[in-house]
């Protein structure tokens, strides 16, 4: 059995209540029900783990207090509770003897990806960059300018103008969400407040963008 299915039975048998059949009427039976039940979560919880479930990691970050300068508040709120809900690294100000110093830059744009028939626009593409780099307390650089591409397709039709208007908003706000989780994951390459030549993390371009259907 693999390991998804091996937990997936377990959860089910304990949902459904095969471990667990309540009686209204006899209390000898619901104290037996009980201790039958913490028995059947005790043994779930180990059958878990022994089909490879465990909790999410945590990362170990090299440092241990970080600032952030630029950066939207939604971002830096979103970047916060990433950084400090999966390691052991605080979130501070500049002021405030940081290990290293992360700055953000961002961007955002849109342009047409097709047209229909009439030449009338059928699709945008929506594009946000974030740029980011890393330096220690004393300028060491740990991560060199590096940027995060990402894009998306929206449908367009001029009678849901309003409509397609908050569905840029959305597809924008996952982006830039979807940009502070990768980012939170490329902060580990840093090993080091002071890296060797060989520990140097390098610096990421974006990746290609969509490219333009005919038309």
């Amino acid at each position: 059995m693999s390991r998804g299915s091996c937990a997936v039975k377990i959860l089910e048998d304990v949902v459904s209540g095969k471990a667990v059949s309540p009686s209204s009427t006899d209390t000898k039976t619901k104290r037996t029900i009980g201790r039958r039940s913490i028995l059947s979560l005790a043994c779930g919880a180990l059958l878990l783990s022994a089909c490879g479930f465990q909790l999410r990691g945590q990362q170990d970050y090299a440092f241990k207090r970080l600032a952030i300068t630029g950066g939207t508040p939604e971002m830096l709120g979103r970047l916060q509770r990433v950084v400090e809900g999966g390691s052991d690294t605080v979130i501070v100000k500049a002021s405030e003897k940081p290990d290293a110093i992360l700055l953000l830059t961002g961007g955002s744009g849109m342009k047409t990806l097709s047209l229909n028939a009439q030449g009338v626009v059928q699709e945008y593409e929506l594009d946000y960059n974030l740029g980011y780099s890393m330096t220690g307390a004393d300028g060491t650089v740990l991560i060199p300018p590096s940027t995060i591409s990402l894009n998306r397709a929206l449908t367009y039709s001029d009678q849901f103008t309003l409509a397609k208007g908050i569905e840029a908003q959305t597809l924008f706000r996952d982006m830039q969400f979807d940009a502070v989780d990768q980012l939170t994951r490329r902060l580990a390459v840093v090993r080091s407040l002071h890296p060797t030549p060989s520990e140097a993390a390098p610096g990421i371009v974006p990746r290609a963008p969509l490219p333009v259907p005919p038309l």
